[in-house]
């Protein structure tokens, strides 16, 4: 009896180490995160997947109850509540997919990866262990992905120490010839520490201010200078020529996060400004759900909350060269980063606004999965994060 208790107890407290390990913001750690396939094939029954399944999801999102907590600046229960609630999807698909049949379960383990990668599950697909892909086949593109989607269907078979095995070699030759991503040649990301107040404050003293941390970037040599999300706040006609005209004497053109209000809603962009003028250069494909993006209100005949255009503009042009922008939660889940590289462009932009994330690992995550993706497909990263 005691046998019967102990196996199953191992399995859920393996599945939270692998949560926290894998997801510790560290991008060398990803591949810990191969692990979860592997327990989830041995668990003997479907709630035990199930168990496995949370404590791996919970593990590594761990940082969402405080980090909700300080957005809406109230106790930690509605961070709680939203953090049980994202993984109903995740615990769902994967104990309603689990099988005991060994030769169905690789298909059925792809089939679940598969869901939890694009929408609607996707939308809380977050801790995906093919984001390991950019650590164990750096510069493998497409060939990267196939090989570990190959990876993550032996893991879940018989063969898995094997596999386990030859996956820590890759690990291992990866982290010994690991090098930094690089920046684009004459590109710049910029890191703010403004915590809440940016976005919030845009008297035209905090517009001044980052006009000329702009400009000091600029004195560097860099000719593309990003700005964090929601960097300029609400994007109107009065701020695009503010910030036209302090261009009009340089020749830098500025990627920077902002907010375009209307009546129905809002858009999180990056807009682009230089010394001719400003324009949105890029809308959110997927904002945070619940605090951003509210469905719900349309069900009910309300408006409001941040729209999400899912699979649209998956790559821009900025001048010559083509760019594929990914802002704060989309750097979380996996479509919209594979959606822009069908398009092979010439370099990833990631920002984001995490000043919510204090005393979590949330922005070194996002961090750690955008340089993934990056080494992933050989592509120079900008980034730029307020905290």
């Amino acid at each position: 009896m005691c046998r019967d208790y102990l196996r199953p107890a191992l399995l859920i407290f393996a599945s939270i180490a692998i949560g926290v390990v894998g997801w510790s913001g560290h991008v060398l750690l990803l591949p810990v995160a191969l692990g979860f396939p592997v327990l989830w094939s041995i668990a003997r029954t479907r709630s035990v997947a199930a168990l496995v399944s949370a404590g791996y999801f919970l593990a590594a999102s761990r940082g969402l109850p405080q980090g909700v907590a300080a957005f809406y600046s109230s106790d930690i229960w509605p961070g709680l509540l939203l953090w049980l609630g994202a993984s109903m999807s995740f615990v769902a698909v994967h104990s309603a997919l689990w099988t005991k049949n060994s030769g169905a379960r690789p298909r059925r383990y792809l089939l679940a990866a598969v869901i939890m990668s694009v929408p609607p599950f996707g939308i809380t697909g977050w801790a995906h262990p093919v984001t390991a892909a950019g650590v164990l086949f750096p510069g493998w593109g497409w060939w990267g992905v196939g090989f570990m989607t190959a990876g993550l269907a032996s893991l879940v078979t018989r063969i898995w120490p094997a596999v386990a095995i030859a996956v820590a070699g890759l690990w291992l030759w990866s982290a010994a010839i690991w090098t930094d991503t690089k920046l684009p040649e004459g590109w710049r990301g910029v890191d703010l520490e403004l915590g809440a107040s940016l976005g919030r404050e845009a008297g035209l003293h905090r517009h001044r201010d980052i006009i000329a941390t702009v400009r000091n970037a600029a004195s560097d040599g860099a000719r593309f200078v990003v700005l964090p999300e929601t960097a300029l706040g609400f994007w109107t006609p009065t701020v695009a020529r503010l910030w036209t005209s302090a261009s009009g004497d340089t020749d830098v053109t500025v990627i920077a996060g902002a907010t375009v209000l209307d009546a129905t809603g809002y858009d999180n962009v990056l807009v682009s400004i230089d010394r001719n003028g400003g324009s949105i250069l890029y809308r959110e494909r997927m904002p945070v759900p619940g605090s951003m993006w509210q469905p719900g209100r349309f069900l009910f005949g309300e408006s409001g909350g941040a729209r999400a255009d899912f699979f649209a503009n998956p790559v821009v042009a900025i001048g010559a060269s083509r760019a594929a922008p990914v802002i704060c939660y989309e750097e979380l889940i996996v479509w919209p980063v594979l959606q822009s590289m069908l398009h092979d462009p010439d370099f990833i932009i990631a920002v984001g606004n995490g000043w919510w994330t204090e005393g979590t690992s949330i922005v070194a995550i996002q961090r750690a999965a955008a340089t993934a993706w990056a080494k992933l497909f050989a592509k120079p990263l900008v980034i730029a994060f307020n905290t």
